[in-house]
């Protein structure tokens, strides 16, 4: 038998987000742009999503660095 949800066992959105931003989340996804078979444009993403002072924490950089 399944126990019913009942308010106090879900989480809101609030909820949710205070618990991404402390923690941080990241995701990662590939697009590939192809015509008859053919691979034209390969894209590749990364995202980060957690709060400054998790970041600083952790000792992320947030602005990309400098090439020499």
């Amino acid at each position: 038998m399944n126990k019913p949800v009942s308010y106090s066992d879900s989480m809101s959105l609030c909820e949710t987000l205070d618990r991404v931003l402390n923690k941080g989340v990241v995701v990662a996804g590939e697009i590939v742009i192809s015509v008859a078979d053919i691979d034209l444009i390969y894209l590749g993403l990364t995202l980060t999503l957690t709060s400054i002072e998790t970041a600083n924490g952790l000792k992320l950089t947030l602005a990309p660095k400098e090439q020499a």
